[in-house]
């Protein structure tokens, strides 16, 4: 069975993300002195440091869209095998809908990167799909699992999908790739899709 977090949770989290994304597109002075001043502390620290920045490069291509894919269709996989359709299918929608979503925001909305980062992509920013696949794999994983863990396995797994989420998003901003708030809409993406999407999924399916 798959958890099924209170609907208050998913609805907070995309009522969030569209008002953070209007700011965004507005241009709301607020973000953007955030953005500026973070950032910019960011760069600092990361040309001091150029050996943190040549792991950090590598380390956060462990949530890019193809490794996302990959770990999604394999999850997808296992559970299809093992006659575990409810969670295949979870699965496998997660899988397709959260690199659709930002990509398709990518697209439409006009939301430069810092400029003269230390990496370069060629896209617009908001939100992240790297801290989006991060937190969408984590959050998935905590429902999947949730129902089949006692409490101390349940705390160990939920803080290891905290983690693994904020150490992926903080990797972008101080890569300078996205602005925190390309960050941080990434988070609010994947705690709205993600629930919203186990809901989909019955609770009782047929055999």
């Amino acid at each position: 069975m798959i958890a099924r977090p209170p609907l208050v949770v998913p609805l907070a989290a995309l009522a969030g993300f569209v008002v953070l994304m209007a700011l965004v597109v507005a241009d709301w002075a607020p973000i953007e002195r955030f953005d500026l001043s973070l950032s910019g502390d960011f760069r600092t620290y990361g040309a001091s440091n150029p050996d943190l920045i040549s792991f950090v490069r590598t380390a956060t291509d462990v949530a890019a869209t193809l490794p996302f894919l990959a770990y999604g269709a394999a999850a997808t996989l296992y559970f299809a095998v093992t006659r575990q359709r409810a969670s295949a299918v979870f699965c496998a929608l997660v899988t397709a809908a959260i690199p659709l979503l930002w990509g398709i925001m990518h697209w439409a909305l006009h939301r430069p990167r810092p400029l003269d980062g230390f990496v370069f992509v060629d896209s617009n920013g908001f939100p992240s799909g790297h801290t989006s696949h991060a937190a969408a794999a984590g959050l998935a994983a905590v429902l999947l699992l949730w129902h089949r863990l006692g409490r101390l396995a349940r705390t160990v797994v939920l803080s290891a999908a905290l983690v693994f989420a904020l150490l992926v998003g903080a990797t972008r901003v101080v890569l300078l790739a996205h602005w925190p708030t390309d960050v941080l809409g990434a988070y609010l993406l994947a705690l709205a899709v993600v629930p919203l999407l186990a809901r989909t999924i019955p609770r009782h399916p047929a055999p």
